[in-house]
């Protein structure tokens, strides 16, 4: 299981974690590269990365990245003819592609 982003009293978060049920632990996610913080924002699981996409954090965005948890690194998403930025979306993965 992987956890990426939310907000509380301090500010929008970029950070996450990766969840270990065999051993029961935590690994932090990287922060180099990764999206600016966010919430309300969808994340879908393409069998090897997790892209996240949209959210809010004081505005709505149509900013995102790809998580490579084998490798620990992000990758920025292209913006061009994205979709208008927003909120409180939903997002599939049809096996080749996110749908927004």
């Amino acid at each position: 299981m992987i956890v990426w982003g939310g907000v509380d009293f301090s500010g929008y978060f970029n950070t996450g974690g990766r969840y270990n049920p065999t051993t029961d632990s935590w690994t932090a996610t990287s922060t180099a590269s990764a999206p600016a913080g966010r919430e309300i924002h969808t994340a879908v699981w393409t069998g090897s990365e997790m892209i996240v996409w949209g959210g809010y954090n004081g505005t709505d965005l149509n900013t995102g990245g790809r998580y490579n948890p084998s490798a620990d690194s992000w990758t920025a998403i292209s913006t061009t003819n994205a979709p208008a930025a927003r909120d409180s979306h939903a997002a599939v993965w049809t096996g080749s592609e996110m749908i927004v």
